[in-house]
């Protein structure tokens, strides 16, 4: 079995309390882009409208999908997927050993949704994630 060295994982906040739509663990920080990529054009994709089918590569999970009430939300997650500067700075981050880290927010209703990245050192990944599992604040990348 391969050690899988990065996690990847997107939360809903709203009212103080967060919640994890989903996660994955990777073997490299490119995989990680390309999940984080999928799921912010996924959750972008899918305002207004039913959301994608789930990705078939690696088994990974695509996940929960979120009704935004503005177009904000969706418009600054598209804007990130696809601005190569921004996917060069999270590259970097992760790198660098830094999680990689986007929060977009719905004004309309207070809804924040944020996406990260980060490597795992995987004999602390257990007892830190017991508590803890996803993010849940977080600066744009």
């Amino acid at each position: 079995m391969r050690d899988l060295d990065y996690v990847a994982a997107v939360t809903v906040a709203v009212g103080g309390r967060a919640l994890p739509l989903g996660g994955v663990a990777l073997p490299n920080r490119r995989l990680v882009l390309r999940w984080l990529r999928r799921q912010a054009l996924r959750l972008a994709d899918g305002h207004g409208r039913n959301a994608a089918p789930a990705a078939p590569w690696l088994g990974a999970r695509d996940v929960r999908p979120v009704t935004f009430h503005g177009s904000d939300a969706p418009e600054a997650l598209r804007a990130w997927a696809g601005d190569h500067g921004s996917q060069d700075q999270a590259m970097s981050a992760l790198a660098s050993g830094l999680p990689a880290l986007l929060t977009v927010v719905d004004p309309f209703v207070g809804l924040r949704v944020t996406l990260g990245g980060w490597p795992v050192d995987l004999c602390g990944w257990a007892a830190a994630s017991a508590n803890h599992p996803y993010p849940t604040r977080a600066e744009g990348v």
